[in-house]
C-alpha cells in the first residue's frame, strides 16, 4: 500500500468514504483484495532479479518494519547497472 499506486487508491477511497459514496466496510475490502492482488502478481508475474550493493549508512526495525538508508548504492540486473547515492529501502 506505501507505493504510489496503493496511496492513490487509499487517498480515492478516504474521499470517497468521507463523501459518502463508499461505506467504510467496502473501502477496507477493497484495500484487501488490492494487497491480495498485488502480492499474487509480485509473485507469478515478476521475473527479473536485482542485486543491490552499497554502504550502509543507517538500519533501525520499529514496529515490526525494518529501514535500511544505502549510500552509492549500485543496482544491476541482466541488462543495465544504475548507481544512485543515497538510497532507503523500507521492508
Amino acid at each position: 500500500r506505501r507505493s504510489t499506486i496503493g496511496m492513490c487508491l487509499t487517498d480515492t477511497l478516504d474521499d470517497m468514504v468521507s463523501s459518502g459514496g463508499l461505506s467504510p466496510e467496502l473501502a477496507i475490502q477493497v484495500l484487501v483484495q488490492f494487497d491480495k492482488s498485488m502480492t499474487s502478481a509480485l509473485e507469478h508475474q515478476v521475473k527479473s532479479k536485482v542485486t543491490v550493493k552499497g554502504h550502509l549508512h543507517t538500519y533501525r526495525f520499529c514496529d515490526n518494519v525494518w529501514t535500511f538508508i544505502l549510500k552509492d548504492a549500485t543496482f544491476k540486473n541482466e541488462e543495465i547497472t544504475e548507481t544512485i547515492g543515497k538510497v532507503k529501502i523500507v521492508a
